[in-house]
């Protein structure tokens, strides 16, 4: 009953604060609240709670999703009958078949009261969920964050199509055991593979050299570079769950259970800076997506690349000040798409990625099991009709299409036929400028 009294407390909330919008806007009317748009999930700024997720496959009934969430994710309060830090939250789980066209498999919630521990610095937290062998799912996860009365919803998919993909392996660091939900690892960084479906005397594991493609402009209609080489080369290892492994060489690292099946466990070492770019000659590779050919020659063949780099800004922003703004906001896109959008590549080099540098979060974001939309505000139009101002918002889509990738389940590509106008000239023009395109600014759009 607890848990029903507060999902209608937050309901009645949202009602309260629409009914008022509504009687005090009596001259404009605007488009009512979007509740299917997930565009807080890309942006930093619009939800406090950005946990991550894993998926593990223990049997052919049963499948565990794992939440972790960092100490920043949770709002800690003294004000309980303990009279010490605890964070109230609600995690619920709706489980689809989507074999059989989006059918509830199964819903599971979880109660948390978590006492804060000055030690830790992450929470993780384990849902059983009932699965049958041969299907595809997708989990719908709601957290709710009871003190803060804040919701965030995030889509989780995976399947039991077979015993030697991604979601029959755990993760683990050597020494403290703790569980890892990312596959990008440090350059010094120990880690156990654990694979429990069956029993194996060997684990294969393919390297493949670092992917340093670039997608084109979006104006373009030509498709995506993709991971379409062989793997330098293939060891064998004596399979063990307590086998330490790191992965000092910069690369795509595919571990598998026999040498001849291409599927399994993508592992990545993505440099010892990762998810920031901090020498300058990291720093220049992104600008292919503003500076012409010639300049990008020149900036990558300079003596001194930190004074290329800053002159490259500095020329385009018209003095140092302006250029540090155009800098740290460049550059902060870049990390995020890094955190947000990488495969079996850096975040910034995938198609979503540049289009996140250059235009900004999205305004809106739609999920389904295929693909993803991005919608960017143009500028508004306004008609009047007798004493009240009708305000219309429109927006340009771009449409990413999922593909299955052995290497990784956030691999998505730009769909450039559904997406014709793109005003990408326009945003280099501004960046250019130093002006930061916003799409809803420009006259003549």
């Amino acid at each position: 009953m607890k848990k029903s009294i507060s999902i209608l407390t937050v309901g009645s909330l949202i009602s309260t604060i629409l009914l008022v919008t509504v009687f005090n806007s009596c001259k404009t009317t605007q488009q009512a609240v979007d509740y299917k748009d997930l565009s807080y999930l890309y942006n930093p700024t619009k939800s406090p709670i950005n946990p991550l997720y894993n998926i593990i496959n223990q049997t052919d009934e049963s499948s565990v999703l794992s939440v972790r969430f960092s100490i920043s994710d949770l709002f800690f309060s003294e004000a309980n009958p303990d009279g010490v830090p605890k964070a109230s939250v609600l995690i619920t789980v709706k489980l689809y078949n989507m074999s059989q066209g989006k059918a509830i498999a199964d819903t599971a919630a979880i109660d948390l009261s978590i006492v804060k521990d000055a030690g830790k610095q992450e929470y993780i937290y384990n849902i059983p969920l009932k699965v049958e062998k041969g299907l595809e799912y997708l989990a719908e996860v709601k957290i709710l964050d009871r003190l803060r009365l804040l919701v965030a919803q995030d889509f989780v998919q995976f399947n039991t199509m077979s015993y030697n993909n991604r979601y029959n392996f755990r993760v683990q660091g050597h020494f403290d055991k703790n569980e890892l939900f990312s596959p990008v690892l440090r350059i010094d960084e120990y880690i156990n593979l654990i694979y429990s479906r069956r029993h194996i005397d060997s684990l294969f594991i393919s390297f493949y050299k670092p992917f340093r493609e670039v997608p084109d402009p979006p104006s373009m209609l030509l498709p995506e570079k993709t991971l379409d080489y062989d793997p330098q080369k293939v060891v064998a290892l004596p399979y063990s769950d307590s086998l330490p492994m790191m992965f000092p060489k910069e690369g795509i690292y595919l571990c598998s259970v026999d040498r001849n099946i291409k599927d399994g466990f993508t592992f990545l070492n993505l440099g010892s800076t990762y998810p920031r770019l901090t020498t300058p000659e990291g720093m220049i590779e992104p600008l292919v997506f503003l500076a012409s050919q010639d300049e990008m020659t020149e900036l990558k063949s300079a003596a001194k690349p930190k004074a290329a780099l800053d002159g490259f800004w500095i020329k385009c922003g018209g003095n140092v000040d302006k250029a540090r703004e155009l800098i740290r906001i460049f550059y902060t896109r870049v990390m995020y798409s890094n955190y947000y959008f990488t495969s079996f590549k850096e975040g910034w080099r995938s198609e979503r990625g540049m289009i996140y540098i250059i235009y900004g979060p999205p305004d809106k974001v739609y999920k389904t099991l295929q693909g993803e939309a991005w919608g960017y505000k143009k500028p508004v139009i306004k008609s009047k009709w007798g004493g009240r101002f009708a305000v219309t918002d429109s927006y340009i889509y771009f449409n990413f299409k999922k593909r299955e990738n052995v290497y990784s389940d956030n691999d998505f590509y730009l769909s450039r036929s559904e997406t014709l106008v793109t005003y990408w000239d326009k945003a280099i023009e501004s960046w250019r400028k130093g002006i930061v395109f916003r799409l809803d600014n420009p006259k003549g759009i």
